[in-house]
């Protein structure tokens, strides 16, 4: 009798941060997923999700090592990326994050360690190819916001391959995510009485639902895909088309004034994000997912579905320069051309006038 062969063990997998938010949908997906012999979710409270085995303790914790011990496969997804968080305290807990899994899981021996960045670390420029190659030069400016904590994290993974070979790491970019939850300068961008754009330069747009992103962290995490890993809608759509779907007009205004403004109202912190966030809603950085297009992967989300969805999901927000304006601080603002400048300047004249006090 021929001896059969035995069918590859299933691995363990493990997701960070999976009490809520994209934690949390991709752990409710490998919960039912018959890729995976067990699913093991780790955050620093327990969540809701069944049928998966929870693990309660702080992703920085040095004892991580010891709680992933049995793991084969973790995603890491535990991070603070909020417009509004303090730059500062923000990056200090998402590198401390990443690099203590990285540690953790190559002195644990875990096979394959999945992270998500952004699209973004490719940076937005006017003269950027459309889409971007998935293996093109990173290219962003280092800076204060989330974008600067992308870069650093990259950068440590980078170092932590080098310094163990036998731990493979996959890193995901998507494009501007969208879906329910989301807050970003992007979707903030959204909320605007008109769009922002740029003289001499026009806009593309792509979009990543958070579905689609599970989907691809999904195949990343069996496997499918390796290396790094751009997920994002098919195609993008024009700004003309953005425009007519939204049913907002755009604003332009001369890049030496939009930038130098927006980096002033930072400084003074009128705005949450720095000047270079704005590059990425005036400047083009589309980018060909590849990897997943030869793994036979396909978005369920159009670029059209996911705008409509941000724009659904607005609940009547109000936003100039990337900083939410009140209800009543919203009504200062004027319709026409003018409705950002006016604003801008009634967040001045309020700021200047509390410090006088």
């Amino acid at each position: 009798m021929v001896p059969t062969s035995k069918r590859p063990r299933q691995p363990v997998v493990a997701v960070t941060g999976a009490a809520s938010g994209l934690g949390r949908e991709l752990l409710a997906r490998l919960a039912h997923s018959a890729d995976f012999r067990r699913v093991v979710a780790i955050d620093d409270q327990r969540g809701d999700v069944q049928d998966v085995t929870w693990r309660v303790i702080d992703v920085r914790d040095p004892l991580l090592a010891n709680r992933i011990s049995d793991i084969d496969v973790l995603v890491h997804l535990a991070g603070d990326y909020a417009v509004d968080s303090d730059p500062g305290e923000r990056r200090a807990y998402n590198l401390r994050a990443a690099q203590t899994v990285l540690t953790a899981s190559a002195a644990a021996r875990v096979r394959r360690v999945v992270l998500v960045t952004s699209a973004m670390v490719y940076g937005a420029a006017a003269d950027n190819p459309v889409p971007l190659p998935e293996d093109g030069a990173v290219a962003a400016e280092p800076d204060t916001g989330v974008v600067g904590d992308y870069l650093e994290i990259e950068a440590l993974v980078r170092r932590a391959i080098r310094s163990n070979t036998g731990l493979e790491v996959t890193v995901v970019r998507p494009a501007a995510v969208v879906g329910p939850g989301v807050d970003t300068v992007i979707t903030r961008h959204f909320e605007s009485p008109r769009l922002l754009t740029v003289k001499g330069c026009t806009p593309r747009w792509q979009f990543c639902h958070t579905d689609d992103l599970v989907s691809a962290l999904e195949l990343a995490a069996r496997g499918v895909v390796t290396g790094v890993v751009a997920v994002g809608s098919d195609g993008w759509l024009e700004q003309e088309q953005v425009e007519e779907l939204s049913g907002i007009r755009r604003f332009e205004l001369p890049a030496g004034l939009t930038f130098g403004t927006a980096q002033r109202l930072h400084r003074l912190g009128i705005t949450p994000a720095p000047a270079t966030d704005l590059h990425y809603v005036v400047y083009p950085w589309v980018v060909d997912c590849a990897a997943l297009r030869e793994a036979g992967w396909k978005p369920a989300w159009t670029n059209e579905a996911a705008l409509e969805q941000m724009l659904e999901l607005r609940e009547n927000r109000t936003t100039v320069v990337g900083r939410r304006l009140p209800v009543k601080e919203a009504t200062l603002t004027a319709a026409g051309a003018t409705v950002a400048v006016i604003g801008t300047a009634a967040i001045v004249r309020q700021v200047r006038k509390k410090r006088r006090l």
